[in-house]
């Protein structure tokens, strides 16, 4: 595994766009922390978003994990350049005549997939950390670590959704037409998903347990943002008389769903592999 691995990341490495692409997801997701900096002070109004409570424990793990899941078409964007240029400089074919098979091919592949989400997943925990103990009004341990299943939610989400986008890098072959797939599929996804809800079947929530299943939705479930369960914002609802009740947690179902998805893609990508002619 350490040579499959370590041959994917040579490869990215060596590509001037996936090097500058990797540093600058990682780079702008430390920009996070500059969130707590921002202040606005209007006559009378003031707002720091650190004093609004968005850096303390444990909803930090929420919000950090929400905002930094949003970058992750940086990543998305080198998986499937990643595999469009197996394609273009042929060393698709060449790893096959050097030895490798094409399930070590996928393999090498599902590898990289899991280690930027895991490398994601760990910068966010540390990050989360410092910006935690630096501004949170709660530091006992019990509070830190409650919560922290939104990693775990975090990193299934980018594993699910990289491993969507290795199955489009290999389906079409060109990064452009991979990356546009993945907006059309976004985007038929919510058209239907607004038809069948407010138009054919008037709000009625089994259309929610039906799009639960779906890809890009599934992923999205598995962390609702976190905006409004900060307390300005249940004020302002409660002001103008809105009642906003809804399920924040992670769920196992929904970490299942999506890992079933993931293992459809490889699966799927195994098999396409193994049958075209390369």
């Amino acid at each position: 595994m350490k040579r499959l691995l370590a041959i994917e990341l040579q490869k990215i490495w060596k590509n001037r766009a996936s090097r500058i692409l990797t540093i600058s997801y990682f780079v702008i997701l430390s920009f996070i922390a500059l969130i707590a900096s921002i202040k606005f002070d209007i006559g009378t109004f003031k707002l720091h978003f650190a004093e609004m409570g968005i850096f303390n424990f444990p909803y930090i793990w929420h919000f950090n994990t929400y905002i930094a899941s949003i970058l992750k078409l940086f990543l998305a964007i080198v998986i499937v350049s990643m595999m469009a240029n197996e394609y273009s400089y042929g060393t698709l074919k060449q790893n096959l005549i050097d030895g490798m098979s094409k399930k070590e091919f996928i393999l090498s592949k599902f590898l990289t997939v899991i280690l930027f989400a895991f490398a994601s997943t760990v910068f966010v925990f540390v990050m989360s950390l410092i910006l935690g103990y630096s501004f949170s009004s709660y530091t006992e341990l019990g509070i830190v670590l409650s919560d922290i299943e939104y990693l775990l939610a975090y990193f299934v989400k980018l594993v699910g959704f990289f491993s969507f986008c290795l199955f489009l890098g290999i389906l079409v072959k060109r990064s452009a037409f991979a990356l546009g797939f993945l907006l059309i599929w976004f985007i038929v996804e919510k058209i239907s998903y607004g038809i069948f809800k407010f138009e054919i079947f008037n709000r009625s929530s089994k259309v929610d347990d039906f799009y639960a299943f779906m890809p890009l939705e599934s992923m999205s479930n598995l962390i609702i943002e976190p905006f409004s369960r900060l307390s300005i914002i249940k004020n302002i609802q409660s002001a103008v008389g809105e009642k906003g009740i809804k399920d924040y947690d992670v769920h196992f179902t929904s970490i299942l769903i999506v890992l079933l998805w993931t293992a459809i893609f490889i699966f799927l990508s195994y098999t396409i592999i193994k049958k075209r002619d390369l």
